[in-house]
């Protein structure tokens, strides 16, 4: 089966009308590199801007989830540590006719004491790791605006530049 030939005028007509690379390959039915390797040695660039707000949306969702995440660790966590010093119910299934046995202690034992202490003292390691990282949550949610606003603002300009070449 022979390869098929790479249409540079064709690339270059799609890529005067904006279009990505991985655009530009799927209408020519040829890899991505392809168009990539082609428009370096033209001295043509893709417009990265929506790649860049995207990745930038997407930190900011990140941030939030691990907001979402320490929140739900911390009321855990809480929650483990106001029952250790209530009453505390032992059981035990066992023996040859699988009997279950129950009393309740006044508040629970050392070892599940020590449990929770250490799970809440790893919590409270992790959430300050959280918080740590989600102070940049707010620049990087400021960066995508800015990134929208400077999107919106060229297209604008465009659009004004397009209009008054129309209008002459």
């Amino acid at each position: 089966m022979a390869a098929a030939t790479f249409d540079g005028e064709r690339a270059r007509e799609l890529h005067s009308q904006g279009l990505s690379c991985n655009a530009i390959a799927r209408q020519l039915g040829c890899a991505a590199s392809t168009v990539s390797r082609w428009a370096k040695a033209e001295g043509l660039t893709f417009d990265r801007s929506q790649t860049a707000a995207a990745v930038a949306a997407h930190t900011v969702d990140l941030a939030a989830g691990r907001i979402r995440l320490a929140e739900k660790m911390l009321a855990a966590s809480e929650d483990m540590l106001d029952v250790i010093d209530g009453p505390y119910e032992v059981y035990n299934f066992g023996g040859k006719d699988n009997t279950f046995e129950s009393r309740v202690l006044d508040s629970a034992p050392v070892e599940v004491r020590r449990n929770v202490i250490t799970t809440a003292g790893i919590t409270f390691d992790k959430l300050t790791r959280i918080v740590e990282r989600s102070d940049t949550g707010l620049d990087q949610a400021v960066g995508v605006i800015d990134t929208l606003a400077a999107g919106f603002t060229a297209v604008a300009e465009r659009l004004r530049a397009e209009t008054s070449t129309d209008e002459a």
